[in-house]
């Protein structure tokens, strides 16, 4: 089986993004490549065409190799959901929740089994795949129980490039430690050293590369520029790293709440490639203010954050601010937080009860352990009829809506698609709320939403015969691969 393995000396050293790119480098050099993480802990999830779930950077990735994701390519994904547990996704689909110190003696075996079961069927489709680690392949006291770094080169011999972020500092120290605590056979996989993140002048590191390649005995391959592209961060700690900068020719400016379990939130980034759009990640903590739009985004864990809203005093500030006229979009889990409210009769999310949600929108929803995961491709009513929108499913809650002869309040929200399941919009369009994750990938459907904002702003509408966004990042994959073909040496791991 030939394969590279990516581990980093931290986490968010640029494993995901170097992985990416060899993805790219490679398919664009003819080869058959497949991206492989054995398990992936993150809240980002894409669903799958055959509707498991796997972790966007490896759908990421995928496409950046210019083929399908699948399930065989993240085998094992862990969803954290608060009080140290986490929701156990084994080859995409949903079997248990456990907590950390009962993780390793409940499904490690299971755990390896899928890891090799998944790369024998990946041999068969693919002539290499490229491995990323997760977090260091160092944690003395996880070694025993990874299933993701070490283990899978070992079990694969697969030539292995050490990645390490200078810009944190330390960068020296971080790898020759990294060195020291591994064992002779795994160390001895490790082929070259990649110094991610390097802001200045490349003769300014000469020194320093030639003591450790002298101490360590190990080439440094590569040495990647600072980027400034934005690709889909794998967890939420990422967010927290974004300064909001408003952008110098923007006109709107977005809020999305950084709720406590914020999910799926790489739905933004198509608004953040926006040129005329500036996006703020806001805590429930600070103050709303009045921007253009408030997104209330999806979460692991609904009901603990719809509470979180209520306390911060978030809820109120929402409805205040729907009322004076402001726009509301929720997904997913901030789609079933606008309903009047939310029923968890079997305590699946940890709380037993009925909770009131910020009734915006005329709909009750109950939470079930039978999940929803699912893609899906409908024509959208509003805010413009017609237009194809493709997304995901990915949730447990089900939604009630109100019939419109229910009441005069129920009949005033229509259907957002064909499909009235997957959302609706007050006929003045301005509280919405859709199940769709990926929504604002498609082009034509996002600029008509944001027409609407820049239209209450007396802003001239946008052309709305653009692209999806998937073809703008295509455009990112060619441009990060360029500039890491130009700094790497993949020569050192590739196979012959």
């Amino acid at each position: 089986m030939k394969a590279i393995m990516v581990v980093g000396t931290t986490s968010h050293a640029g494993k995901s993004l170097i992985v990416t790119a060899m993805c790219r480098i490679l398919s664009r050099r003819g080869w058959r490549v497949s991206p492989f993480k054995g398990q992936n802990m993150a809240l980002n999830a894409y669903v799958t065409s055959k509707g498991g779930e796997i972790g966007h950077a490896q759908a990421v990735q995928a496409w950046a190799a210019s083929i399908t994701p699948s399930v065989e390519m993240n085998p094992i994904l862990l969803k954290p959901q608060g009080d140290m547990t986490s929701q156990v996704i084994l080859m995409g689909k949903p079997v248990g929740n456990v907590s950390a110190s009962d993780y390793y003696e409940q499904y490690f075996n299971q755990g390896w089994q899928a890891i090799e079961e998944s790369l024998e069927r990946l041999k068969n489709d693919f002539d290499l795949i490229v491995c990323e680690g997760a977090g260091s392949p160092a944690e003395i006291n996880l070694k025993h129980r990874d299933l993701t770094n070490m283990r899978v080169a070992r079990h694969l011999d697969a030539p292995t490039l050490l990645v390490v972020d200078i810009d944190r500092g330390g960068a020296f120290a971080h790898v020759v430690g990294t060195l020291e605590l591994l064992e002779p056979e795994e160390r001895a996989l490790i082929k070259g050293v990649v110094i991610n993140k390097f802001r200045g002048q490349r003769s300014l590191l000469t020194s320093g590369i030639t003591w450790l390649e002298e101490r360590t005995g190990i080439p440094v391959v590569g040495v990647i520029p600072w980027l400034d592209e934005v690709f889909p961060a794998e967890d939420s700690l990422d967010l927290l790293k974004r300064n909001f900068h408003q952008k110098p020719n923007s006109e709107l400016n977005i809020v999305v709440i950084r709720l406590a379990r914020i999910s799926n939130f790489t739905d933004f980034d198509p608004l953040e490639a926006e040129p005329s759009v500036s996006v703020r990640y806001l805590s429930p903590t600070e103050p709303l203010g009045y921007p253009d739009a408030v997104i209330i985004p999806g979460t692991k864990t609904t009901i603990n954050d719809l509470m979180l809203l209520h306390k911060t005093g978030m809820a109120a500030e929402i409805k205040n601010y729907a009322a004076a006229g402001g726009t509301v979009l929720g997904i997913c889990g901030g789609f079933q937080m606008l309903g009047k409210m939310l029923s968890d009769p079997d305590g699946l999310e940890g709380h037993k009860g009925n909770y009131q949600g910020l009734d915006l929108l005329p709909l009750t929803t109950l939470i079930t352990g039978n999940k929803i995961a699912r893609q899906r491709v409908v024509n959208s009513n509003y805010p413009q009829a017609g237009l194809p929108v493709a997304g995901y499913e990915i949730h447990q809650g089900r939604s009630q809506l109100l019939r419109s002869d229910q009441g005069e309040e129920a009949s005033s929200y229509k259907p957002l698609f064909d499909d009235s399941s997957l959302g609706i919009v007050d006929v003045g369009q301005s509280i919405w709320g859709s199940y769709l994750h990926g929504i604002f990938d498609n082009g034509p459907w996002r600029r008509a939403w944001l027409n609407r904002l820049r239209q209450q702003r007396g802003l001239p509408s946008l052309p709305t015969g653009v692209a999806n966004y998937r073809e703008q990042r295509e455009a990112l994959f060619n441009s990060l691969a360029d500039v890491v073909e130009a700094n790497l040496d993949l020569e050192a791991v590739l196979p012959s």
